[in-house]
């Protein structure tokens, strides 16, 4: 280190960028060689307890040291270890692997962990340049995509189990504590897929042909207060997400466990809160019975404008003025008047079975946008925290031009975005080694 030093400070032609860079490879070299150093003598030597086969239950015989390169967030470093292995099976253990959390790995827990946030957040090959620039560490595109698809794996299981949990014992969990008012919403957004992901399904192209499979994305926020006008506020940090490209019934279960998990057995309240969708209604009756449910304002203002257009069709301004005017309705809970004022515009209308339809729409879910009541509630009528989060969540990432996704490899990526945009990157992190 010191002659690095010296060397930079008389090189007159040595800019700083220069100088870092070279301090930087020289302080992690001697770390990596400090590391390498207390990894001596972990999972060598003879063993305090017998080492068993987990296939045969079989004892195990030693069979000597066996050396592997382990890549750290230090750099490479020399890792030599006992290796023991079944009479029976051939099944093979590394004791020194397992205290170290480097089964079936040449890269440290560290490493990992640096891995599989830079494959969240960008492309993998943008991810492992950020961690060659960052942290100075050489490792592929493909090994990005492993272990960040792999941890995200590990993260669905780890939730699976906690579901399971969380849904046998929902009851036991209530406590003396109280959430004013618990919100629950979900959407889904097309995630591009492969094409044998795709084969045999309808879609949108020209061609009836699907280039996108739905992903079903959900949170959960809590709000405690209004601002001095009235208006909702959530909660700081209190929004958690789940997702995953599945059916509308597993995906059910998914929210369910959740909402479960933020609080549902001891909220005063709870609103589900989303657009009008068969899926979305069906899974608030089965889950969420208790819950009030509001139709997100703006959704509904897409069917006014929809439904002006149409009864207004070729006259554009008359469209936009009564929109403008069903709007303001709308804001007020006025459907019924919305309803009534379009039918009298129905009987001279040619495409009339369309009309009906958008009216339809309006009568079957009225009470769902009594919106001046809402606010006067305090409650928010905007689905915007759940479209936003179909937008940064899975959007962001999974959805950037030229992108194609096998189901499995997009779901890591979403429950390991899920997990840490939930602030519970950490929990799974933690509950590895638990």
């Amino acid at each position: 280190m010191r002659r690095i030093l010296e060397k930079a400070a008389v090189s007159r032609g040595t800019d700083l960028e220069a100088w870092e860079t070279a301090i930087r490879t020289a302080v992690l070299a001697a770390g990596a060689k400090a590391l390498g150093e207390l990894l001596q003598g972990i999972g060598s030597g003879k063993e305090p307890d017998a080492i068993i086969c987990t296939r045969c239950d079989a004892r195990m015989e030693s069979q000597g040291l066996k050396r592997k390169e382990l890549l750290t967030i230090l750099g490479q470093v020399p890792f030599e270890r006992s290796m023991f292995q079944c009479p029976a099976c051939q099944a093979t253990r590394y004791p020194g692997d397992e205290a170290l959390d480097i089964v079936g790995t040449t890269r440290s827990p560290g490493l990992r962990r640096m891995m599989a946030r830079a494959g969240s957040q960008t492309t993998f090959k943008d991810g492992r340049d950020d961690l060659k620039v960052y942290a100075g560490l050489d490792v592929s595109a493909k090994d990005v995509e492993r272990v960040a698809e792999g941890i995200g794996q590990q993260i669905e299981s780890w939730l699976s189990q906690e579901r399971t949990m969380l849904l046998i014992q929902a009851e036991s969990l209530r406590t003396d504590q109280t959430i004013p008012v618990l919100y629950i919403s979900y959407d889904g957004t097309g995630v591009p897929m492969t094409p044998e992901e795709l084969q045999g399904r309808k879609g949108k192209q020209m061609d009836g042909s699907a280039r996108t499979r739905e992903a079903k994305l959900g949170c959960v926020f809590t709000q405690t207060i209004t601002d001095e006008k009235g208006f909702p506020v959530r909660d700081p940090d209190s929004t958690s997400f789940v997702g995953a490209i599945e059916s509308a019934e597993e995906f059910g279960w998914r929210i369910c466990a959740e909402a479960v998990r933020r609080g549902l057995c001891q909220a005063q309240r709870v609103v589900v809160l989303a657009d009008s969708a068969e899926w979305i209604k069906n899974l608030w009756q089965m889950h969420f019975p208790m819950a009030m449910f509001i139709i997100d304002l703006y959704h509904a203002r897409e069917h006014v404008s929809h439904l002006s257009k149409m009864l207004f069709s070729g006259d554009n301004k008359r469209a936009e003025q009564q929109r403008i005017r069903w709007w303001t309705d709308l804001d007020a809970g006025n459907v019924d008047k919305i309803i009534r004022q379009a039918r009298q515009r129905l009987c001279d209308q040619e495409s009339r079975e369309k009309i009906e339809t958008e009216i339809h729409y309006f009568e079957k879910n009225k009470a769902y946008m009594r919106y001046a009541e809402f606010r006067t509630q305090g409650l928010f009528v905007g689905s915007g925290v759940v479209e936003a989060g179909c937008k940064t969540v899975i959007g962001q990432r999974l959805k950037q031009s030229g992108m194609e996704w096998s189901i499995r490899g997009a779901n890591a990526i979403i429950s390991l975005r899920c997990a840490i945009k939930s602030n519970r990157f950490e929990d799974y992190w933690e509950s590895r080694v638990s």
